[in-house]
C-alpha cells in the first residue's frame, strides 16, 4: 500500500492511500485534519498546530484512512480530529464558518468506545449525505480531553434556526443520543468565551 507523508506528530506518520482499481466516488471531497494542542508554542496563535492530513473522494479511501488512523480513541489528550468539506478549514475565520456555529455532544472520557461509535456514525452520515440541510454543514470535530471528550458538528448559517434545529435533531437520531445537545454561535464563543446555547434539542 502506498503512503502519503503527513506531518502529524505522534499520531499520523503517513496517511495510507488505497490500492488503485474500481472505486465508489462520493458526492463531494472531504478532508481529514489533526490538531495537537497539548504542546502549544509560547505566543503561538490558535490554529498554528492544525495540520491537513488527507483529502479523499471515494468510499475506499475513507475506510482505509478511518481504519488505520482516524479513531478518537487513538488520540492523545488535547488532540482533535476534524473531517470538513474540502476547501473549508476548521477555523472560525474561514469564510464558510465565520457566520456559523456548532452543535456539541459531550462524552465521559472513560467511554472512549462510545466516542468512537458516535464519531464513525457522524462521519458516515456526512459522506453519505444523510442530512436534509447538508449544504449548511461544514464538518465535525472530535476533541479528546482529560475529563470530558466532545463531538462538535459545525454549520455555516447560525441565524437560520430552522436549518440548525433540523440538523441537530437528525444528528441526535444518527448517533442515538438521548441527552440534550446545545448549539452555540461562533460569534458568541469568540466574544464571550463560555456562552449559553442559542438552540437546544
Amino acid at each position: 500500500m502506498a503512503t502519503t507523508e503527513a506531518v502529524v506528530e505522534g499520531v499520523v506518520a503517513a496517511a495510507p492511500v488505497p490500492e488503485t482499481g474500481s472505486k465508489h466516488k462520493l458526492e463531494r471531497k472531504w478532508t481529514f485534519w489533526f490538531d495537537n494542542q497539548s504542546k502549544p508554542k509560547q505566543g503561538a496563535a490558535w490554529g498554528t498546530s492544525l495540520r491537513k492530513v488527507y483529502t479523499f473522494e471515494t468510499v475506499e479511501e475513507f475506510w482505509c484512512l478511518y481504519d488505520q488512523i482516524f479513531k478518537p480513541s487513538k488520540l492523545p489528550n488535547n488532540g482533535d480530529f476534524h473531517l470538513f468539506k474540502a476547501g473549508i478549514e476548521p477555523k472560525w475565520e474561514d469564510p464558510e464558518c465565520a457566520n456559523g456555529g456548532k452543535w456539541t455532544v459531550t462524552n465521559n472520557s472513560s467511554r472512549k468506545a462510545n466516542l468512537d461509535t458516535m464519531w464513525l456514525e457522524t462521519l458516515m452520515s456526512l459522506i453519505g449525505e444523510q442530512f436534509e440541510d447538508g449544504e449548511d454543514i461544514c464538518g465535525v470535530v472530535a476533541s479528546v480531553r482529560q475529563w470530558q471528550d466532545k463531538l462538535s458538528l459545525w454549520t455555516k448559517t447560525a441565524a437560520n434556526e430552522a436549518a440548525q434545529m433540523s440538523i441537530g435533531r437528525k444528528w441526535k437520531e444518527i448517533i442515538d443520543f438521548n441527552d440534550r445537545i446545545i448549539y452555540n454561535f461562533h460569534d458568541d464563543s469568540r466574544t464571550k468565551g463560555a456562552t449559553k446555547g442559542r438552540y437546544t434539542v
